[in-house]
């Protein structure tokens, strides 16, 4: 009898789960704040048990609204972005984000439903095979086989998507799979003797450096996003004030170094700064700490740092050699390497001379435009923003002209503020990408600088702003054109603008009015003045939209073909 008993108790011990509440469960215990999901017929099975869980699930209107905004909320928290759709064009709706966040190393896990086992590759209604489609613009994927597999599957999903270089991690889920039913097994550890990121440097490498750094007369550190990845922005603070070492930085490593700090040169690039990119040139030790020598920041690359010995430390091997050939290449998590580097204490660099050369720069070749008192300028408009904001806002862009002014006159003093789509240059991001980051940061003013092009990708997603009430201020830069694609036209193609003015569009307050925002048009500085007080002393959602000069073009600029030393629209102090 007492036999019997003990058999009965471990059976109930042994408690049975369907495929989705195996899924819920494990996002339980990977602590997901949020997820961003839209249903249809594949994923309603697990959609019935999502009704009843404590998660919080934020419903995009648009499937690339969603991953968009996972990738805004995986920006500022650090953490991956979690993404549930249907299978089909529902996956499918979501290549564009995938691939975003494969370039810009964002941590999403996504998963989409499928169809039954039993008629995968029958061409089935709503079928699509994600696993080829995303295979090349992911960092791994899955499709569950398997109900048992999943709790295990999902906590290698999270650990692959946010170690090493972060990336998106996509798992397919039948759809009998997610109402099979299964005993739910003991966790096991996760073994991927194939997947084993460095970590730390090696010890070599760092000593090389710090001797380098020694003989250096003109060293600059180039701080890419892998410091931000890397929370190595006090680390790097720490290794640049210890050796007195400049710093520059890319377009998505903004903010991992204080831009009011004496050390900070500003962005480099096709539109940074003339300091950064003569810093970059002049250099004869370039650090490069987590950025990836893309094309937009190089120029050419005959020209790109013809004088420097180039340093380079990342998690990733594959990007070190890639594009810039690298004599001392340094394989490591940014702030394992820069703890290494500050520990070593070397001897500073001899460097006054080029100390004071960049900060004659700095006062000679500032960020200009033309003021005007009869047109509002876009860059303006940012300065006001930071002004009035204190420069503690979250900024949020679209891609375009605006994105370019907000990198250029908004600095950033602090950490995980700036969210931009870099690599893949995504129109219709700057939205969706707000909601994910005030998500992220309930605290924080929001703003979603955004174009009147990119802007009317996304427009659907007020409706959620609406609904969760988040105090997100839409600025739009409204220049009635894909400014960057008329600027290229203007520059490069004979001033022949082939479909790049836009200038039938909605009113834009009026469709904010129409999902309960309140919105404003501002034509100059006085009426921007007056109305920025009054909306960013609130929590209140509003849109902006603010009629800028449509001429204004974004100057530094390095045209394509020519190397970083051969900006145009630089002006002296």
């Amino acid at each position: 009898m007492l036999q019997e008993t003990a058999l009965t108790n471990t059976k109930a011990e042994n408690k049975t789960l369907s495929g989705s509440e195996l899924l819920l469960q494990a996002l339980e215990k990977e602590k997901v704040e949020v997820i961003f999901g839209y249903p249809g017929g594949a994923v309603l099975p697990i959609y019935d048990k999502i009704y009843d869980s404590k998660i919080l699930h934020v419903l995009p209107r648009h499937e690339q609204g969603g991953i968009h905004a996972a990738e805004g909320y995986a920006r500022i928290t650090g953490k991956p972005g979690v993404v549930i759709v249907t299978s089909g064009p529902g996956a499918t709706n979501i290549v564009t984000g995938l691939t975003d966040a494969m370039i810009d190393s964002l941590p999403l896990v996504v998963f989409t439903g499928q169809v039954a086992t039993g008629v995968i590759g029958t061409d089935a209604f709503q079928e699509a095979d994600i696993l080829g489609i995303t295979t090349p613009i992911t960092k791994y994927n899955y499709q569950v086989r398997n109900i048992e597999d999943i709790p295990h599957i999902i906590k290698e999903a999270f650990y692959i998507a946010n170690s090493g270089r972060p990336g998106p991690v996509l798992i397919d889920i039948p759809k009998d799979i997610a109402t099979a039913m299964a005993e739910v097994q003991e966790e096991k550890e996760i073994q991927l003797p194939g997947y084993q990121p460095t970590l730390k440097p090696n010890y070599l490498q760092i000593r090389k450096l710090t001797e380098a750094v020694s003989r250096a007369k003109k060293p600059v550190i180039l701080a890419g996003a892998g410091v931000l990845h890397g929370q190595a922005a006090k680390e790097l603070k720490e290794y640049a004030e210890q050796q007195k070492i400049p710093v520059v930085h890319t377009l998505l490593g903004l903010g991992g170094f204080p831009a009011n700090h004496e050390l900070s040169l500003g962005m480099a690039g096709m539109h940074g700064c003339y300091t950064a990119n003569m810093a970059l040139y002049e250099s004869d030790l370039l650090i490069n700490i987590g950025a990836r020598f893309d094309d937009r920041l190089t120029g050419n690359l005959n020209h790109f740092a013809p004088n420097a010995t180039v340093a380079h430390i990342d998690i990733d091997p594959a990007e070190i050699g890639k594009n810039v050939p690298t004599e001392i290449p340094v394989v490591a998590d940014a702030k394992e390497a820069l703890k290494q580097l500050i520990v070593q204490e070397g001897k500073p660099p001899v460097h006054d001379a080029w100390l004071q050369t960049l900060a004659s720069w700095k006062s000679e070749y500032p960020y200009e435009y033309e003021k005007s008192e009869s047109t509002l300028k876009p860059q303006k408009v940012l300065e006001m923003l930071y002004e009035k904001t204190k420069g503690d806002a979250i900024v949020v862009t679209d891609v375009g002209q605006h994105q370019m002014w907000a990198a250029q006159y908004y600095p950033f003093t602090k950490a995980n503020r700036w969210v931009t789509s870099g690599g893949l240059g995504t129109m219709g991001f700057g939205l969706p990408a707000s909601i994910g980051a005030s998500l992220a940061d309930k605290n924080a003013c929001v703003l979603a600088v955004l174009g009147d092009g990119g802007f009317q990708m996304s427009t659907q997603e007020l409706a959620v702003i609406r609904e969760l009430n988040l105090p997100i201020k839409i600025v739009i830069l409204n220049n009635l054109a894909l400014g960057m694609v008329r600027q290229w036209q203007e520059l490069f193609y004979n001033e022949r603008y082939s479909h790049s003015k836009n200038p039938v569009q909605p009113s834009f307050v009026k469709l904010a009015e129409a999902y309960d925002i309140k919105g404003y048009v501002i034509e100059t500085e006085a009426e921007a003045e007056e109305i920025l007080n009054e909306v960013l002393q609130n929590r209140d959602p509003v849109l902006l939209d603010f009629r800028v000069d449509g001429k204004e073009n974004v100057y530094p600029m390095i045209a394509p073909g020519k190397g970083i030393n051969e900006m145009v629209g630089v002006k002296k102090q």
